[in-house]
């Protein structure tokens, strides 16, 4: 017999606490995106982030995170260019005038984590790296709006993948968003890509990131020797944005918003 993913929905203390290490994250990002310039090492981004969040008694997740083989280095992602996910912050990797880069972070707060991500321009940017992460920005807010009690799984992807390859990118397949409360990588898995009315139903409670990767070129992707870092196999640019969003007893609350912000 098939074994069923058990999904968790959230009681409204636990939400409270989701919103907490949401905002948290937001934060965070807001902190490192003056810092992301040519001429700066993703490692100095790493370890500001990692100071900041030592300072407030919490604990970055993707430190040590993964198998007991192969954990993650450092305590943010940084995918520079081609990089899809995963990037490994390191001295050697030196932002320049031009590049993109998606930093991702997830701060753990009370037991809680808070998961969201970004892509940056570094300067200037080309037309097309800027369309890019423009398209890539949107398809998120798609993804988003397409929540509500009663929708599907594959409501989400479809919205996404319609709007991007009527841009001319391509959706990634390989990494998909996930529930997240307590854990780190949660049931549901919330591809990007699909078919409207297809999949599991949302339901209020539910806790999940939407976070689109979208190619330039090809959807597909390489997973290189250090068992993390995802590039697009034809090492053409891609860009990512994520959230992390509770089903609500109406629609959706996206909880990565950092309290300035407001949802578009």
């Amino acid at each position: 017999m098939e074994q069923q993913e058990v999904i968790t929905l959230l009681s409204k203390r636990e939400i409270e606490k989701m919103r907490q290490a949401g905002r948290t994250a937001a934060e965070l990002l807001d902190y490192l995106a003056p810092m992301v310039k040519p001429g700066v090492s993703t490692l100095a981004l790493n370890d500001a982030a990692e100071a900041w969040t030592q300072k407030r008694g919490y604990r970055s997740a993707p430190l040590g995170y993964g198998p007991e083989e192969m954990p993650f280095p450092k305590s943010i992602c940084t995918s520079v260019n081609e990089v899809v996910c995963h990037g490994i912050p390191s001295a050697e990797q030196i932002l320049q005038e031009g590049d993109i880069i998606n930093i991702d972070v997830t701060p753990i707060v009370e037991g809680f984590h808070g998961d969201t991500s970004r892509t940056f321009f570094v300067g200037e940017p080309s037309p097309l790296a800027k369309k890019l992460v423009e398209v890539t920005e949107e398809c998120l807010w798609r993804g988003i709006r397409a929540v509500k009690p009663g929708a599907r799984i594959g409501d989400i992807g479809a919205a996404i993948q319609e709007y991007a390859e009527a841009a001319g990118f391509s959706v990634v397949r390989d990494f998909v968003g996930h529930g997240v409360h307590r854990i780190f990588h949660a049931a549901p898995q919330i591809p990007h890509y699909g078919t409207r009315g297809k999949g599991k139903k949302l339901r209020k409670g539910m806790v999940f990131t939407i976070e689109p990767m979208i190619n330039e070129g090809t959807y597909e992707v390489e997973v290189i020797a250090d068992g993390w870092t995802a590039l697009t196999r034809d090492r053409k640019l891609s860009a990512q944005f994520e959230h992390t969003v509770v089903v609500t007893e109406n629609g959706v609350e996206v909880l990565t918003l950092a309290p300035a912000k407001v949802v578009a």
